[in-house]
């Protein structure tokens, strides 16, 4: 198995989190921003984005890492455990914060973390900040008040998954910036501090935001 894709990318580190929760033996290649190759012919022909992850499994190409969570959670079932829930109820519910994540959280936590981590601090538009600081909190609100209504644990109910896995990588940007009158969520908080120590989030997500 080979994933592509530079280690300080959220999609790569969803990707390579999953990889640690299987226990997968995989190899990777840097790819992206200052590594570049993913303007090449030969990237283009596995993944016609040019962006990452893209991952090589056997002749099996797939790109778009959310995709590649489910691909590898159930081509490997016997590792995933209930990462990925076999029944259709739970498993579109898992689904539902995968696709959030990609309609409703990501345009929101996107120029929050390229205008405080990914831009010099002479170049910052405070107003563009402060706009997507209060977007990504209106987020992360309605997590906190699914995790307060089920009373703890995890997004799900008891028990970790996909889901988890996902908004956990993005939590750490939005706890990993300095954000101006940050909201109190408390059960939000709590959830972090717990998925926080996982080996996978640790090695992959932990390391300081570039």
């Amino acid at each position: 198995m080979k994933l592509w894709g530079r280690v300080n990318s959220v999609n790569v580190q969803k990707v390579l989190w999953c990889l640690e929760e299987l226990q997968l033996p995989y190899d990777r290649t840097d790819a992206g921003m200052q590594f570049g190759v993913v303007g090449t012919a030969e990237y283009r022909a596995l993944n016609p984005n040019g962006r990452v992850p893209t991952l090589e499994d056997g002749g099996l190409v797939l790109w778009e890492s959310n995709s590649i969570l489910r691909y590898l959670c159930q081509a490997y079932p016997a590792a995933s455990g209930g990462l990925y829930p076999d029944k259709p109820g739970a498993r579109a519910r898992v689904d539902r914060w995968l696709d959030w994540q990609l309609s409703t959280l990501t345009p929101a936590e996107r120029p929050l973390f390229w205008g405080m981590v990914r831009t010099a601090p002479d170049k910052r538009d405070p107003a563009s900040i402060a706009l997507a600081s209060t977007e990504s909190a209106a987020c992360w609100r309605i997590v906190d008040a699914q995790l307060a209504a089920l009373g703890g644990g995890f997004i799900e109910g008891d028990g970790f998954t996909l889901a988890d896995l996902v908004l956990g990588a993005f939590a750490r940007r939005w706890y990993g910036v300095e954000i101006a009158n940050r909201p109190d969520f408390p059960a939000l908080e709590e959830w972090y501090g717990r998925v926080a120590t996982r080996a996978g989030f640790v090695r992959f997500c932990a390391p300081p935001l570039t």
